[in-house]
């Protein structure tokens, strides 16, 4: 007679946070942020969360930031922000991005882009290869 198996207890937040940032290199994951980073126009900005949910993968948010952070400025960087609109690099980066955007005709209120002008909407028929 074998035991019943036990359920498995839920993950925490952390712990799922925890197991995909461990998750395994993927070239088709990472084609598919690409795609879909280089469909955001001039003058627009899409969240790291946005581009990893168009791409396919919603949870994978870091994941677009390591790669944009790996790409060597083959991207338009520039365009992917933190939730928000916030910038999230760090000193001269920080100041670049926003150069950069500024450039493109992106304005900010205080620190953030404004997001009610400037957010990129995917729309599902761009999603296409």
């Amino acid at each position: 007679m074998t035991k019943p198996r036990a359920k498995p207890k839920p993950m925490s937040a952390r712990e799922v946070a925890r197991r995909l940032q461990r998750a395994p290199k993927s070239a088709q994951r990472d084609a598919a942020f690409r795609r879909i980073i280089r469909q955001i126009p001039r003058g627009k900005v899409a969240t790291y969360g946005q581009v990893a949910a168009a791409a396919g993968y919603p949870l994978y948010h870091r994941h677009v930031a390591q790669l944009l952070r790996k790409s060597g400025g083959t991207l338009p960087w520039q365009r992917v922000v933190g939730a928000g609109g916030a910038i999230k690099l760090k000193y001269e980066a920080a100041l670049e991005q926003r150069h950069r955007l500024q450039m493109e005709g992106v304005r900010f209120r205080g620190k953030r882009v404004d997001m009610a002008e400037h957010q990129h909407r995917f729309r599902p028929w761009e999603f296409e290869e």
